[in-house]
């Protein structure tokens, strides 16, 4: 006789009949593209971060392309963006023909090291591209600081809903780049969306996203002649989310603040139970920061741990429990091996965070029978 083993996932989407409904108005209007459910998530997605505009695109890897075409940045420019990161950061930095440039983490935070960001600074230097990452906001305040001047690109992935010093992420610089893929707190399937206060860059994204057409789609058809084409002076791209994914996205948006509140609960949850394990750390949030909590990211300790970080995962993956490095060193990437010649110490802290990070399951459709389950496979590691 056999007994089914409990399996945690790493991350599981929280959607059901509300989203499924929400989509039968978009099969009955005909209007299946982008359109106006998509308006309506963009409105709602910006008014909910206090965001002048939001552009919706079809990931935020787009979005990052977008916002940086849309700012200028090209050939012969350098972008600074961290070493520890997921590859898109800097992928969409080579989209445009600039050159990443990359800065170490912090250990304790995961994001971007501010030490030592003047001495990355050259003439070429038109952009940073600090990452809000697995929720927390990186210190935008201390980066103008060291960086005055020089456009901020956010990248918002994983940080729907957080705070930063009581502003949301989003609007800390000139641009803010989220996902909606299923591994974040809310999600539309694919699909991402720009935030920003200038209405500049919202005109330019919007145009950029659509070919380069001097009016969208939607105002064409409805327009008094829609039979004429549109004209482009722009180079483009089809960067649109579908009505579709716009009617799910404001259902889900609907319950953000209920997703972090669940999330951050059981966050400290985890917490506590952790800190009587000397080889574990984890995560700090600072005074001011709101944590979205997109994933709960600790730092093994190779000095203090029982065993190595990749044993320990496959223990408890073997206990059906479903964990992931944090992310991965993008200067420690075949590519960018190849590209610029960099060793894994390159970046030593994001090395080791790439080494030694541990995310364990946290999502909102985990019970506390869930959480208690992992606790006590890691526990008895210990």
């Amino acid at each position: 006789m056999t007994t089914d083993k409990r399996i945690i996932p790493i991350a599981l989407p929280s959607v059901g009949e509300e989203e499924w409904l929400a989509t039968r108005d978009v099969f009955m209007s005909g209007w299946l593209t982008q359109g106006p459910k998509v308006k309506e998530f963009e409105s709602k997605f910006a008014q909910f971060h206090g965001a002048n505009f939001g552009i919706a695109t079809t990931s935020c890897t787009t979005g990052l392309h977008l916002a940086l075409e849309a700012m200028g940045i090209g050939e012969g420019d350098e972008v600074i963006v961290p070493a520890f990161t997921w590859v898109s950061t800097a992928n969409a930095v080579l989209y445009t023909g600039a050159k990443p440039i990359f800065a170490d983490v912090s250990l304790k935070t995961n994001n971007i090291d501010v030490e030592g960001l003047k001495n990355l600074r050259t003439a070429k230097t038109k952009a940073i591209i600090p990452v809000h990452l697995f929720g927390l906001c990186a210190d935008v305040d201390a980066i103008k600081a060291e960086l005055p001047g020089v456009k901020i690109l956010e990248d918002c992935a994983c940080a729907a809903g957080a705070k930063y010093k009581g502003r949301f992420a989003g609007t800390l610089g000139d641009v803010g780049a989220f996902s909606t893929h299923p591994r974040k707190s809310i999600t539309t399937g694919e699909g991402g969306v720009l935030t920003t206060n200038s209405l500049g860059l919202a005109e330019k994204m919007d145009c950029l996203r659509n070919h380069g057409s001097s009016v969208s789609e939607e105002q064409r058809h409805v327009g008094p002649k829609p039979y004429l084409l549109a004209d482009f002076n722009e180079i483009g791209f089809n960067y649109r989310m579908t009505d579709f994914q716009g009617a799910i996205g404001t259902v889900q948006l609907s319950k953000l603040d209920q997703f972090i509140n669940e999330r951050s609960k059981w966050a400290n949850y985890y917490s506590e139970a952790f800190s009587d394990i000397s080889w574990l750390i984890t995560p700090e949030v600072p005074d001011g920061w709101r944590h979205a909590w997109q994933a709960y990211v600790c730092y093994v300790d190779p000095a203090k741990s029982p065993i190595p970080r990749n044993e320990l995962m496959e223990i408890l993956q073997q206990k059906g429990i479903s964990t992931r490095p944090g992310t991965h060193a993008v200067h420690n990437l075949g590519i960018y091996k190849k590209l610029y010649g960099f060793n894994s110490q390159s970046f030593p802290n994001a090395y080791l965070c790439d080494q030694q990070t541990l995310a364990i399951p946290l999502h909102n459709r985990m019970s506390k029978e869930d959480f208690d389950y992992v606790i006590q496979a890691i526990k008895e590691i210990s």
